[in-house]
């Protein structure tokens, strides 16, 4: 039997716990779990793309089965050089789906082998987006219901950083 190969992609700029939830749960449905971080030169990110697979590496040591890479151009292409047949999404609200729902579709029409697979963010992470969290960090407020211990250090850093004369 071929192994089950996953990929959770997405900008992880940074991952939150809401990210960390979806992963855990993947990594205990397939037997390989691929978190990519899609490198989007059009957007500026807050984190560059070593330092995002850094923190997923960081946040999911306790999580055997799951690696951190980066890709650009297509998912799908992605997908069928890593051999998963899964794309795992998480979903916080209906808006989302209608969202996940046409990247979903126009994927099965580039690669019909590979699948989407949704699943239901916790309720404690619905409102729960990488961008909420760099509002609140950039203010000095806590993140640390909102991240795990090692990205909320490093918003810390990155915005004490900005804030020196």
């Amino acid at each position: 039997m071929s192994k089950r190969i996953a990929i959770c992609p997405g900008s992880f700029d940074p991952i939150t716990n809401g990210h960390l939830d979806i992963i855990e749960r993947a990594a205990a449905i397939f037997d390989e779990v691929i978190v990519a971080v899609l490198e989007n030169s059009s957007k500026a990110p807050l984190f560059d793309v070593e330092e995002r697979l850094t923190l997923i590496r960081d946040v999911t040591t306790h999580l055997p089965n799951v690696t951190a890479d980066a890709f650009g151009g297509l998912l799908v292409e992605y997908a069928a050089k890593r051999e998963a047949a899964t794309i795992v999404r998480g979903l916080r609200a209906v808006s989302d789906f209608e969202y996940e729902l046409q990247i979903a579709s126009i994927n099965k029409k580039l690669n019909e082998d590979v699948e989407t697979l949704f699943m239901m963010t916790n309720s404690q992470y619905s409102f729960l987006s990488s961008s909420i969290v760099k509002e609140v960090a950039k203010y000095g407020a806590s993140v640390n219901e909102l991240v795990p211990q090692q990205v909320e250090a490093a918003l810390r850093r990155k915005y004490e950083t900005s804030r020196q004369p």
